[in-house]
C-alpha cells in the first residue's frame, strides 16, 4: 500500500514538473515574442527619422506624425479585422474566420498577435514614403486602415496561416521578403502613380529639385531600421523553446547582417567607377542598397549560408540600381525609392529563396518544385496588392480625397495642414525679410505660389 502510494505522488509530481514546463515554454516564447516585437516597432522610429530626413523642411511634421500614428490607427484595424482575416482559422483556404476584434481569441496569443501587428503596421508605414509630401491627411487614414486590417492580413493568410492555400501548395517565405515587403511595394508604386508627381518633379523646363534635407535624420533612421530588421527576421521563427530554435535565429541575424553587406560593398564599387552619378562615395544611394540587401534575404534568411546571403545581397543591389532608374522614367514619383527597395527587393527574395536554400538549385532536388511554388505566389501577392490598391487609391482619387491642393503642396503640409512647423527658424523667412511666425511663412509662401502661377503662364 505504501508503495502503491509513493508511485502515486511521484507521479503526480511528474506530472506538475511537465505542467509547468509547458507553462514556462510558453511564457518563454510570449516574451520572446513581445520582446523582438517591440525591438521591431522601433523601426517605426527608424522610418520616421528617414521619412523626415528624406522630405523637404515644410513637410517634417507631417510626415512624423504620420509615422506616429500608425502604431495606433493599424493597431486598431488589425484588432478588429486584421488579425482574424490572417490567423482567424475556420478552415478557408483564402481568409480566416475567427478572433474580429479579439472574440474568443485565447489569451496565450496575444504575444502572436502583437508580433504580427507589428508586422502589419510596417507594411502600411512603407507606403507613406511613395505619396510623401502631398497626400491628403485623409487619404493616409484611409490606406492605413485598409492596408493593416484587409491587405496585409488576407496575403499572410495565404502564405503563414496553416490554412493557406499558398503555404499548402509549398511556398516558403520565412520572413516576409513577398508577404510583407513584395506587398508593401506594389501598393507603394500604384499609390505613387495615382496620386502623381510633386509639383514640378518632372518638368521639362525648370525641374523642382527634391532633396533631403537632413543627413543625420537619414543615418540614424537607417542604423535604427537595421536593428529593427535583425529582430523582425530573427524572431520570425515564433518560438525559442523547440530543439535547435537558438542557432536558427542566430543564422537569421547573421544572414541578415551578411545579405546587407553584399549590397554594400557593389554599390561602393559601383559608385566609385563612377557608373551611378557624380558622387563617387554615394550616400543615400548606398543606405538605399543596404535596405534592400535586408530584404532580399527575408524569404529563406533562416537557411541560406552566409556565403549565398553575401550573393543574394549583392545581386539584390543591381535590382536596385535598376529600378531606381526605371521607375521615375515611368513619371512615377517615389521619394523614399520604396518602389526599388522594398518591391525590388521582395521579389528577388522570394525568387532567391528556392535558388539558394539547401545547397542551391544545383544540389537541391525541391528547388525546382519551389521555385514554381514561389512564383505563383509572388503572382499573386502582386496580383492581390495592386488589385486592391488600385482601387482604394483609385476611390480616394476620384472623390478628390487623395492628395493636396497645389497650393497646400508648395505651401507646405506642416502649415497647411497641421499649423505647426517643425523648424521654426527657416533660412527662407531670414532671407526674405520676414519675421519668425506662422503668419508671415505662410505669406512667404503664398507668394511662392503667385510667383510659380505667373512662370507658369
Amino acid at each position: 500500500m505504501a508503495v502503491n502510494i509513493s508511485s502515486a505522488v511521484k507521479s503526480s509530481n511528474i506530472m506538475t514538473i511537465q505542467l509547468d514546463l509547458e507553462e514556462l515554454k510558453l511564457n518563454i516564447d510570449n516574451m520572446f515574442l513581445v520582446i523582438n516585437g517591440i525591438i521591431v516597432s522601433f523601426m517605426q522610429v527608424g522610418f520616421a527619422c528617414l521619412e523626415a530626413g528624406c522630405v523637404q523642411p515644410k513637410n517634417v511634421t507631417n510626415i512624423l506624425m504620420k509615422n506616429i500614428l500608425d502604431l495606433f490607427i493599424c493597431a486598431l484595424s488589425y484588432w478588429l479585422v486584421g488579425y482574424g482575416l490572417a490567423y482567424g482559422g475556420g478552415g478557408c483556404r483564402y481568409y480566416g474566420k475567427e478572433f474580429f476584434a479579439g472574440v474568443g481569441m485565447p489569451s496565450s496569443q496575444n504575444g502572436v498577435w502583437f508580433f504580427q501587428f507589428v508586422f502589419a503596421a510596417t507594411a502600411a508605414t512603407i507606403i507613406s514614403g511613395a505619396v510623401a509630401e502631398r497626400c491628403n491627411f485623409v487619404a493616409y487614414i484611409l490606406y492605413s486602415v485598409i492596408i493593416s486590417g484587409v491587405t496585409y492580413p488576407i496575403a499572410s493568410h495565404w502564405t503563414w496561416s496553416p490554412d493557406g492555400w499558398l503555404l499548402k501548395i509549398g511556398y516558403s517565405d520565412f520572413s516576409g521578403a513577398g508577404t510583407v515587403h513584395l506587398l508593401a511595394g506594389s501598393c507603394s508604386f500604384i499609390a505613387a502613380l495615382f496620386i502623381g508627381p510633386r509639383n514640378g518633379r518632372f518638368s521639362t523646363i525648370a525641374p523642382n529639385e527634391y532633396n533631403g534635407h537632413s543627413m543625420p535624420l537619414v543615418a540614424t533612421g537607417t542604423l535604427l531600421l537595421i536593428s529593427g530588421f535583425l529582430s523582425f527576421n530573427g524572431a520570425s521563427l515564433g518560438h525559442i523553446t523547440k530543439p535547435g530554435d537558438g542557432e536558427i535565429v542566430a543564422i537569421s541575424v547573421a544572414n541578415t547582417i551578411f545579405s546587407g553587406s553584399g549590397a554594400a560593398v557593389v554599390i561602393l564599387i559601383i559608385g566609385k567607377v563612377g557608373l551611378i552619378g557624380e558622387s563617387r562615395w554615394p550616400f543615400a544611394m548606398t543606405i538605399n542598397a543596404v535596405l534592400n540587401g535586408m530584404v532580399s534575404v527575408c524569404g529563406g534568411v533562416n537557411e541560406y549560408t552566409h556565403f549565398s546571403a553575401v550573393l543574394i545581397g549583392m545581386i539584390g543591389c543591381i535590382i536596385y540600381l535598376v529600378l531606381q532608374w526605371f521607375v521615375p522614367l515611368l513619371k512615377v514619383d517615389d521619394p523614399l525609392e520604396t518602389t526599388a527597395v522594398h518591391f525590388g527587393g521582395g521579389l528577388w527574395g522570394v525568387i532567391a529563396t528556392p535558388l539558394f536554400v539547401k545547397g542551391g538549385f544545383w544540389n537541391n532536388p525541391d528547388s525546382m518544385p519551389l521555385l514554381k511554388s514561389n512564383l505563383i505566389g509572388a503572382a499573386s501577392i502582386i496580383l492581390w496588392s495592386v488589385v486592391n490598391s488600385a482601387i482604394l487609391f483609385g476611390f480616394l482619387r476620384v472623390f478628390d480625397l487623395l492628395r493636396v491642393s497645389k497650393e497646400k503642396e508648395i505651401i507646405g503640409l506642416d502649415m497647411s495642414l497641421h499649423k505647426e512647423q517643425a523648424y521654426p527658424e527657416t533660412n527662407i523667412c531670414i532671407e526674405n525679410g520676414y519675421k519668425n511666425n506662422k503668419t508671415t511663412v505662410i505669406r512667404h509662401a503664398y507668394d511662392n505660389v503667385a510667383m510659380q502661377h505667373t512662370l507658369q503662364q
